[in-house]
This record gives structure tokens, C-alpha cells and sequence, in this order.
């Protein structure tokens, strides 16, 4: 397809804000820095809706698709094979589409004409047959695949026996945002004499916040100044199914283990700005999640695209990016094990400090705007040549 300004068009597929999605949020901050480079168009959107959910969206958003209506995805796909498109970019995520697993999506994926590339945001090590399904009939009609993380690879070529040579390795993104220093922040948020533990993201039962919330019981008997700030909402789909149970479960641990004064909810729907300042004013960062085989998590990315010093459970994007010394690993569902690693570290400063300097190295290659350009070299493989005269070589 040809422009006449000579530059090249993609459309994303997935969720867009402003639906609550983490998701939509990677959207996005990809899409913000496509705008700054200067062969491509402002990318467009296809959203897909919660069923029976509309959204006011932005003018990028060029068609919607209920997530539950099926033919709403091949008027999509006809959408866009009409739009002046170059490159679609699906992304995946088997919750966000209707059908068994998800399925619609391929009815999508089979009426585009134009390449797409797939963006796994999501990688099972142990797929019902249905979703090793999904997977792999997306990647055979992508031009690629892309993962977020290197564990996955040999999941991908071995138990959905993709082709290796499809399969591309692009780290998630995090936002480049400037702030005031951990003192001034600290001051700011009324924790100035405190040492700050946090935990960020969509409250739910997976993330193992009642283990934080135990270690801090005996963290506290050592360091009495310490804070834990467990920052962000429920989780929509957890709140819409279970309302605030789990809160409530969090808010009667604090109180019978007497640690009102440790622990402080902030029960919000954060700005990007909010979670970077929260993350750089904290002096140790917690994601004590119970799935092991979490493949991919955008918090920890963002802990470590701000150079903090992370103490997870070993789950698998943990093991991977707090490598070569840049986090600590702590076993699953023990409260005391996660204890005795806070309290090491708050014990050794220089230790914790060296932790900190390893991970923002590796933090400064995932910044959105590396990230972005590193896509950006993928689009260009799969987009027509041109002369200077806008006419296909």
C-alpha cells in the first residue's frame, strides 16, 4: 500500500483505552511513541469492547468489535483490508476475545488480506488443546510472532511447534518519566522518616499481596520505620465477579496482625505518573505473585525500567529479568522466606544499592522509546519498498 506522504500505515488490534486493561495501556504507550518517527502515520485502532460495554474512544479507534459478537470480527477485518493498511498487529491475550479460548479472533486473522504480525502477551507452558490451537493457527498466518520474554521460546517451538524462524523477542516496554528524587517523593507522600516496600498493579487473589502483608508482621519487629504501600484497584473482571472480597480478606489480616500503621491500601485506578513516582520513591519493590508460570508482568518491568531493588517469587519473567544479581528470588506462598530477604536487605545497604545499579542498566534498554524503535525495524521488513516517487520496487 502506498501513501502519498510516502509513509506507512498499521493498525493494533486488541483492547484500547479508556477500558480498564493492562493491555490497552501497552497499546497505548507503544502507539505514543510510533507518533514521533517519521515514516509511519499516527497508528490506528481496532477495539474490542467487554460485551455489551461502549466506550468513548479517541479518533485513532476506527472500528469496534464486541468481544462476544463473532461476526463483528470479520467486519473488522474487512475494515481493514479497505483502510490503507500495511501492517495489522494483533494483540493476544486469550481473555480478551470471544469464543471458546478466544477463538473468534482467528475468524479475523483468516479474512485479513493484509500481513499481520501476532504480539503474545500471554505464553502457557501447559495450553488445553484449544489454546495451543489458537496460537499456532495465528502465527502460521502472522508474518510474526512476538514474545516479551526468551523464556518462552522454547514453549513456543516445542509445545506449539511454531516456527523458530517466525518467532521474534521484544521485551515489554516501560514509560520514560521524569521525577523529583526518592527524598523529595518520600517527603511528598507523607513517608519522609519511612523505608517504603511497595507492590503495584490490579489488586487480585494471584498476586500473593497476603504474603507482603505476613512478612511485614516480621519486618516491622526489626524495622520499625517500614511502610508497605499496595497501590492500584481491583482488577475489574475480579471486581465485577467478586467485588472487594479480597480487599476486605487483606484489610482483616492488617488488622488482626496489628499492622495498621505498616500497611496502607491505595485503592485507585493510578496515573502513569503516579506509579512511577510511587515506584521511585520506594525503597524496595515486592511482586510476591502466586502463578509460576507467569511468562510476562509489567509491573516488574517497570520496577526494573526505575532501577529498583525487587524481591518476587520465582515465577518465570522473574527468574529471567532479576538475573545477574538485579532481584532477589523468594519462595511461593512463604511469608517468612520473603521476610528474611527484606529484612537482608535493608540490612545492607550497599547490597541493595548494587541490586538497584544492575537493574536500571537493564532498565534503560526497555525504555518505550528503544522499544518502540525495535518494532518499528520489524514493521519496515514487512512493508512494501518504495522509491522517493511513491511507487513500489
Amino acid at each position: 500500500m502506498i501513501h502519498a506522504r510516502g509513509k506507512s500505515s498499521i493498525v493494533f488490534i486488541g483492547t484500547s483505552l479508556p477500558r480498564i486493561c493492562g493491555l490497552a495501556t501497552f497499546s497505548q504507550d507503544l502507539i505514543r511513541e510510533f507518533v514521533h518517527i517519521p515514516d509511519f502515520s499516527p497508528p490506528r485502532v481496532v477495539a474490542v469492547n467487554d460485551h455489551h460495554k461502549r466506550y468513548i474512544y479517541a479518533k485513532s479507534v476506527i472500528a469496534q468489535i464486541d468481544q462476544q459478537v463473532r461476526q463483528d470480527y470479520v467486519l473488522a477485518a474487512e475494515k481493514i483490508n479497505y483502510a490503507s493498511v500495511d501492517l495489522a498487529i494483533i494483540q493476544h491475550e486469550f481473555g480478551i476475545y470471544g469464543g471458546a479460548s478466544g477463538e473468534y479472533i482467528l475468524d479475523l486473522a483468516e479474512a485479513l488480506t493484509v500481513p499481520f504480525i501476532v504480539i503474545l502477551h500471554t505464553v502457557l507452558r501447559a495450553p488445553t488443546a484449544k489454546q495451543k490451537q489458537i496460537v499456532s493457527r495465528l502465527s502460521d498466518l502472522s508474518v510474526k510472532t512476538v514474545t516479551m520474554a526468551r523464556n518462552t521460546v522454547e514453549d513456543l517451538t516445542t509445545t506449539y511447534q511454531l516456527d523458530r524462524t517466525k518467532i521474534a523477542v521484544i521485551p515489554h516496554g516501560v514509560p520514560s518519566v521524569a521525577t523529583e528524587t526518592r527524598a523529595v517523593l518520600k517527603r511528598q507522600m507523607g513517608f519522609k522518616d519511612r523505608t517504603v516496600i511497595s507492590t503495584f498493579g490490579f489488586l487480585s487473589p494471584g498476586k500473593g499481596i497476603e504474603y507482603g502483608i505476613e512478612a511485614m508482621s516480621h519486618v516491622a519487629r526489626r524495622h520499625p520505620n517500614a511502610q508497605y504501600l499496595v497501590l492500584g484497584e481491583t482488577h475489574p473482571v475480579v471486581q465485577e465477579e467478586n467485588g472487594e472480597s479480597y480487599r476486605k480478606r487483606l484489610l482483616q489480616l492488617v488488622s488482626g496482625l496489628n499492622l495498621k500503621k505498616h500497611v496502607t491500601f491505595v485503592n485507585k485506578l493510578l496515573t502513569q505518573r503516579e506509579i512511577v513516582e510511587s515506584l521511585v520513591a520506594s525503597d524496595l519493590c515486592l511482586t510476591p505473585y502466586l502463578g509460576k508460570d507467569q511468562a510476562v508482568s509489567g509491573t516488574l518491568a517497570y520496577d526494573i525500567g526505575y532501577g529498583r531493588a525487587v524481591i518476587s517469587t520465582p515465577y518465570r519473567y522473574a527468574t529471567e529479568m532479576l538475573a545477574e544479581g538485579r532481584g532477589r528470588l523468594s519462595a511461593f506462598q512463604d511469608a517468612n522466606a520473603l521476610a528474611e530477604n527484606i529484612t537482608d536487605l535493608l540490612d545492607h545497604a550497599p547490597m541493595k544499592v548494587d541490586m538497584e545499579d544492575k537493574a536500571a542498566r537493564l532498565g534503560q534498554t526497555i525504555r518505550w522509546s528503544e522499544i518502540a524503535l525495535t518494532y518499528a525495524a520489524l514493521f519496515r521488513r514487512y512493508f512494501p519498498r518504495q522509491t522517493h516517487h511513491g511507487r513500489i520496487l
